[in-house]
């Protein structure tokens, strides 16, 4: 896309350097720590699976029983002692996976060689990532032989209802009526749950479960729709909350190719404490990076409990920061679906104009991005008539500035879980909209005088202003302090934070080793040269 608003490329230069250094400290911690998800993570990636009668799911009851034993046991990484008791029983991993469930423990067995447990382990996560890797190509293969059936951006469209097989009929339904990309609402507050259910599930509450089983079943249904329609449907989900990793690494497994995966919506917005969360944030990306899944971030949920007019530079500093954490795992700008939303105050004169100048800022400072745009749903209220009006310049903007990720605004936002209808029209309007306008914004050029491109500059200037600020404190600190989203939360609090492992001398994780050799990240696992895949 041309650039049109002016914007100094030493002051962006300037801000990405401060994110770099900004998030620095937390990459050392995340370097030395490890989390119960991780590890519950890394044993899914070699193949650990199932759950006992009570549904406690292997890796959980693997974990939990080596901390009960000893918590220095996780020191060590549970891979280890997974491994381990794969060589003393001599059974496989489907074999090993029901006698764990059937109360066998793992930590009970001695340790046997250290290098026969090494070898046995990087097999095992060799056919994990290549299976992952399989999936990519997969992927690709299907894009490139419908290349361009798509339209641009991608009409995300959402299906919540509780009832995975009521969940497909939803999304076939959305998908031949023109939505590109499908997700999966999950239940509510599942991203406070320690563990992942096991199992297809019909009880979900505002949402289903994300389950393996789950992200399987949606997958053959869209697939199907996908060789109707000859266009790939995307599906997305959630790798957010307590169970980050173990998320991420269900949905490489059973190809998703969206997932929702900020670096700081957990700490901000669900109270999971700090430190936990970043540990868990990088492991999640670097999974997402190999298996070459788009990410969605949170800044517009800021928005939400701050205002959009004043605090539009905590978005902006968020996606830098967001960028950072993301090359850092691994994730090529590409894979980054940087979040920002159409939360402006209605009442406000110009407010379209200050919409617009964010949106067009945010596509200029991050070219490569497929950047995901929320519609207005602060200010959304019961008059229908003025809510289609909102979603209406909401599309405008979304086509005219270039977003990748365009989250379908609904009539009834306010009112109730939307009805099949009212996605129907969400799809009809940005359809007419964006067909519209195709090349109306190549016919506009802004004032450099002007309100869009005073506002971009603004907000730009505000940016860097904040980033020194939390440059001095730290970002622990800004974040303690309520900085961003006007939210505090200090670095001992929030939930998860007994989940939290120092590596011990002898910690072994192969599935980290692996993803960070494939990734190219280097012995610090750090990549600010947008590698991945």
């Amino acid at each position: 896309m041309k650039e049109k608003l002016g914007l100094s490329k030493e002051k962006v230069a300037e801000a990405r350097g401060l994110a770099t250094r900004i998030v620095g400290p937390i990459l050392d911690f995340i370097d030395g720590h490890t989390t119960v998800t991780v590890e519950r993570a890394s044993l899914r990636m070699l193949g650990a699976d199932g759950a006992d009668p009570d549904g406690v799911p292997v890796p959980n009851l693997v974990v939990d029983q080596l901390k009960a034993a000893d918590p220095a046991r996780l020191e060590d990484g549970a891979v280890t002692w997974y491994v381990n008791a794969l060589l003393r029983t001599g059974l496989s991993v489907p074999e090993l996976n029901r006698r764990i469930a059937a109360g066998y423990r793992v930590g009970d067995e001695a340790l046997q060689d250290r290098g026969a447990i090494k070898a046995k382990a990087e097999t095992l996560v060799a056919a994990g990532l290549a299976k992952v890797e399989a999936n990519r190509k997969t992927r690709a293969e299907m894009m490139e032989t419908w290349k361009d059936r798509n339209g641009k951006p991608l009409l995300y469209l959402i299906v919540a209802t509780g009832n995975i097989h009521e969940d497909v009929k939803q999304a076939e339904a959305a998908a031949l009526r023109g939505a590109d990309v499908i997700a999966v609402i999950r239940t509510t507050a599942q991203s406070l749950l320690d563990y992942v259910p096991y199992g297809a599930t019909t009880e979900g509450f505002g949402g289903t479960y994300a389950t393996q089983e789950n992200f399987r079943i949606m997958r053959a249904a869209l697939d199907k729709v996908s060789e109707r329609e000859k266009r790939y449907i995307w599906l997305t989900n959630y790798a957010s909350g307590l169970c980050m990793p173990e998320i991420a690494a269900m949905g490489a497994l059973e190809r998703l190719d969206m997932m929702l995966n900020d670096s700081m919506y957990g700490i901000l917005f669900r109270d999971i404490n700090p430190w936990r969360t970043f540990v868990d944030q990088k492991f999640s990306r670097m999974i997402n990076a190999w298996a070459g899944i788009t990410i969605n971030t949170g800044e517009d949920n800021y928005l939400t409990t701050s205002d959009a007019y004043e605090k539009a530079y905590t978005v902006l500093a968020s996606q830098f920061l967001n960028e950072q954490f993301g090359y850092a795992a691994g994730l090529p700008a590409r894979l980054m679906g940087l979040g920002h939303a159409y939360e402006m105050d209605p009442e406000i004169r110009n407010g379209f104009l200050y919409e617009l100048s964010q949106a067009q800022m945010a596509r200029e400072i991050f070219p490569e991005a497929p950047l995901k745009y929320m519609p207005p749903t602060k200010f959304m209220s019961g008059d229908i008539f003025k809510g289609l009006a909102m979603d209406t310049m909401f599309n405008f903007v979304s086509k005219a500035t270039g977003q990748g990720i365009h989250l379908l605004g609904m009539l009834t936002e306010a009112i109730h879980t939307p009805f099949m209808m009212d996605r129907f029209l969400a799809v009809d309007n940005a359809k007419y909209v964006m067909n519209s306008m195709e090349s109306f914004y190549d016919e506009v050029e802004f004032r450099q005088d002007g309100l869009v491109v005073g506002r971009a500059k603004e907000v730009l200037e505000r940016t860097l202003d904040f980033l020194r600020e939390i440059d001095e404190k730290s970002l622990m600190e800004a974040i303690a302090t309520g900085l961003f989203a006007d939210v505090k939360r200090p670095a001992d609090g929030g939930k998860g934070l007994e989940g939290l492992i120092s590596k011990g001398p002898n910690y072994y994780n192969p599935v980290e080793a692996g993803l960070k050799k494939g990734l190219k990240l280097g012995d610090k696992g750090r990549n600010y040269a947008q590698g991945g895949k």
